[in-house]
């Protein structure tokens, strides 16, 4: 996958792609990252990306030019076009469904935004995609494309090691992920499930699968909404009530 992020701040994201996860997908040759800043590409002598909106108000707003001559220099292949993703408070809420989503691509371009907002012609005619990691407002766009990435990158093919790591993770079977454990199994009184030392695989898995129903109820009701339970899992979940 080959990730750019069109940026005025590139040096914020030199520590987060290169440590743990991030920078050891790079060294497999499973993820080539660029950072841009779209400065560079702005047509006047000043290198000015922003400007005073139109009718009047506060703040200032990105210019569509540097934005959309930064992109048309990092398209490769027209055959094959790349998914561009606008970060904005607007955009669409963030998902694991949509990392999956994201994950299957080859190209993504992320757009990270400064100052009041964007020309409403970056979002009209050059963005495939709008996303917000939530409903608060940051500085700008570079954190929450930290976010958005980490969680991409993450689910690429052999990138965590393990393929069940990523397919076991909350939200990705539709409920929260079953509680941990690890040594010791006695700590100051508190004791690992005896399941779970059994060696029983059958059992553990029943254990973890009422865990994760059990954990999903209690904190995140709202997932079981659009959650297809079996008729086991409607029987547990009466049983918990």
């Amino acid at each position: 996958m080959k990730i750019d992020i069109l940026t005025l701040f590139p040096e914020m994201f030199s520590g987060v792609m290169g440590s743990s996860i991030m920078n050891n997908a790079q060294k497999q040759d499973a993820v080539q990252y660029q950072t841009i800043d779209f400065r560079e590409y702005a047509d006047n002598k000043h290198h000015k990306v922003d400007d005073y909106p139109y009718g009047g108000g506060a703040g200032m707003v990105l210019m569509p030019q540097p934005i959309f001559s930064a992109v048309e220099a990092i398209k490769k292949n027209p055959d094959t076009p790349p998914r561009i993703i606008l970060m904005c408070p607007q955009g669409e809420r963030f998902t694991q469904k949509k990392a999956e989503e994201l994950a299957k691509e080859d190209h993504l371009i992320f757009i990270c935004g400064h100052y009041e907002g964007y020309d409403e012609r970056i979002r009209e005619s050059l963005v495939t995609d709008e996303i917000s990691i939530g409903d608060f407002v940051l500085t700008g766009g570079e954190l929450g494309a930290m976010v958005v990435v980490d969680s991409v990158v993450r689910l690429l093919p052999e990138v965590l090691g393990n393929e069940e790591s990523a397919a076991e993770d909350s939200f990705s079977t539709g409920l929260l992920e079953h509680p941990h454990y690890t040594r010791p199994a006695d700590f100051k009184g508190h004791q690992v499930p005896e399941v779970l030392r059994s060696g029983h695989h059958a059992k553990i898995t029943e254990w973890r699968k009422k865990q994760s129903l059990k954990r999903t109820k209690e904190r995140r009701p709202d997932l079981l909404k659009d959650y297809p339970l079996t008729a086991e899992e409607r029987q547990w979940l009466n049983e918990l009530q």
